[in-house]
């Protein structure tokens, strides 16, 4: 199962009144597990960046002036994300922005049911609770100390680790940064892991001992047994 984590900063909070996509960070997740493929984009918004909002991500006008238009990065936005389930914080918000740019670049939109809100799946198992990501941060123990302002890219692999916290739990080595670093931050290795078929399959638990006792213990339960139903 596809999955792809996904998070987008903007100039404000409607784009009916003229706000765009500033930045668009996602990642590959299959079977739950992060694989190591990204897409992350700054685009230029074709207008100016309120303070407000720079105050919140810290992207100024002058350094997105120079970075591509959201249709200029669209075709690859939507071959990246294919056919995925889209894991997303607060999903009404990005996904409004997401089609108001794929509606102007006159490419297909998203339909709202391909998003998973994680906002709805936490006040669902959290009821009363707050709900942002810091908070969801702090009750799972997610690392969001590098959160100081608000990055696309940053924001989904932290909304990574929190979504597999909400759907039963992380295992204890998984990591979803490709860099293990020693205290003085020198690199140690870098890793490009991604999940692959078995190239030998494992060979099987069962003896043929165990098998044929096996055999012999169901016959002797009768015709009843669960064994011999066909589901």
């Amino acid at each position: 199962m596809r999955e792809i984590v996904l998070d987008t900063e903007t100039t404000g909070f409607e784009p009916s009144e003229g706000h765009r996509i500033v930045e668009i960070g996602a990642l590959e997740l299959f079977n739950h597990l992060p694989t190591g493929r990204t897409f992350h984009k700054y685009l230029n918004p074709e207008r100016s960046m309120p303070k407000e909002a720079f105050d919140v991500h810290g992207l100024g006008d002058d350094f997105l002036r120079g970075k591509p238009l959201f249709r200029a990065v669209a075709r690859e936005f939507l071959e990246f994300i294919g056919d995925a389930t889209l894991v997303i914080h607060n999903a009404s918000f990005d996904m409004k922005f997401l089609n108001a740019e794929l509606a102007a670049a006159n490419l297909p939109l998203l339909p709202f049911e391909r998003a998973l809100d994680t906002v709805l799946m936490a006040r669902k198992k959290f009821p009363g609770s707050p709900a942002s990501l810091d908070a969801l941060c702090r009750r799972f123990g997610v690392d969001n100390s590098g959160r100081e302002k608000h990055g696309a890219l940053l924001d989904s692999e932290i909304l990574a680790e929190v979504y597999l916290e909400l759907i039963g739990g992380r295992q204890p080595d998984l990591v979803l940064a490709q860099h293990q670093s020693t205290k003085s931050g020198d690199t140690l290795e870098t890793f490009d892991w991604r999940p692959r078929p078995r190239s030998v399959p494992l060979p099987p638990g069962l003896t043929q001992e165990e098998a044929a006792a096996h055999t012999a213990f169901v016959a002797r339960l009768g015709d009843d047994a669960i064994w011999l139903k066909r589901r």
